[in-house]
């Protein structure tokens, strides 16, 4: 939202979203003095009666559990809403005097000032959410299943003994037969419990399927690429949710937080890791991916041959940085696909007319490492 968006507002509002209570502020937008503060039950009920005929406001929210249906609400009764990025408004996270008024009010300040000061965001829609929902509970089934796995290998281990390798899918079925006899009784219970965790998973797994089939189909798009399968493809698009979203597809890498951070001053301009911004699930399952892509049985690509290369120099952390950066440029190519849909061709940037007389962006991303 711009400062134009302001113009019918003739208040400017912050709320401090909590589970319980709400705490608002509002400012006269022109003069900057405090009209109102007090507190709002964080209920649909209690935030509809309160602004339901309130007037047309300006109202800033920091993006958290609750900012999602609460902005929802709050556009519904007709005010323009900005959710502000809590990590990027360190004047509120990291200030000497934290409470929820003075949050409020800060936050309804810079949002009178300059909404960019915000680094607003923009929520998914409550199909795109509740669809994402569901690949979370998966990764959280996930870890859950992981962490169980290794407690039962470890305790075997105390034991003198070792388990059977296997996949994580089968674990269930192999793991019986390497449990000494004297934990069964410990053992036996968490194995079960990992067995319905793995049918659980599948049937998420299948869910989702389903999902991207049919309401996603752009995801096939994106499974045209070696190495990313549906969760990757369903997730890349519910997270960004509008291909439109970026301009260019390279942007799409710093979103993701795949790009270094910058802390340059006068000639100073030090390598930094990288950022680690933005969606961490969706962040891990690229870097997934890129993992496959560089692996022994993933088929030649650009990509491929991208981070050989680098692999090639960078001494003993090369595969870490060449992974790291594969999953970087496949970002930016998977929005390329998504938002041209253009079939994939692999060794596209090693055609000899790949970078003869054009400066537009290829579905690599045409960028540097």
């Amino acid at each position: 939202m711009g400062d134009s968006s302001k113009e019918g507002a003739t208040m400017t509002a912050g709320m401090d979203l909590g589970d319980k209570y709400s705490h608002l502020c509002l400012l006269d937008t022109k003069t900057g003095e405090v009209i109102e503060e007090g507190r709002i039950r964080t209920t649909a009920e209690a935030l509809e009666a309160r602004f339901g005929d309130a007037g047309r406001l300006s109202i800033a929210v920091e993006a958290g559990t609750h900012s999602p249906w609460v902005s929802r609400l709050l556009e519904e009764c007709g005010h323009e809403v900005v959710v502000a990025n809590p990590r990027k408004t360190r004047l509120i996270h990291a200030g000497s005097r934290k409470n929820d008024r003075i949050d409020a009010e800060k936050l309804a300040r810079l949002l009178r000032s300059d909404v960019e000061l915000l680094y607003p965001i923009v929520h998914r829609g409550e199909d795109a959410q509740a669809h994402l929902a569901l690949v979370q509970s998966r990764e959280a089934l996930v870890r859950s299943r992981a962490r169980l796995i290794n407690h039962v290998r470890g305790t075997v281990k105390s034991f003198g003994a070792r388990l059977p390798k296997c996949s994580t899918a089968a674990f269930h079925k192999k793991a019986p037969e390497g449990v000494p006899p004297e934990l069964e009784e410990a053992l036996s219970p968490v194995v079960e419990a990992i067995a319905s965790l793995t049918k659980t998973i599948a049937d998420y797994e299948r869910r989702i399927g389903e999902i991207a089939e049919r309401s996603y189909p752009e995801t096939a798009s994106l499974r045209q690429v070696a190495g990313v399968g549906t969760l990757t493809a369903l997730t890349f698009v519910l997270t960004l949710e509008e291909s439109s979203r970026f301009e260019k597809s390279r942007s799409v890498g710093a979103y993701v937080g795949l790009v270094p951070g910058q802390d340059q001053s006068g000639g100073q301009d030090p390598q930094r890791r990288i950022t680690k911004e933005g969606d961490e699930m969706l962040r891990r399952l690229l870097v997934g991916s890129a993992n496959y892509i560089l692996g022994p049985f993933a088929p030649d690509s650009d990509l491929r041959r991208h981070g050989e290369k680098l692999m090639t120099t960078g001494g003993k952390r090369a595969r870490k940085r060449a992974v790291v950066a594969v999953a970087r440029k496949l970002s930016v190519l998977l929005h390329s696909l998504w938002r041209t849909g253009e079939p994939y061709e692999p060794l596209r940037n090693s055609r000899p007319s790949a970078s003869e007389g054009s400066d537009s962006e290829s579905p690599e991303g045409g960028e540097a490492a």
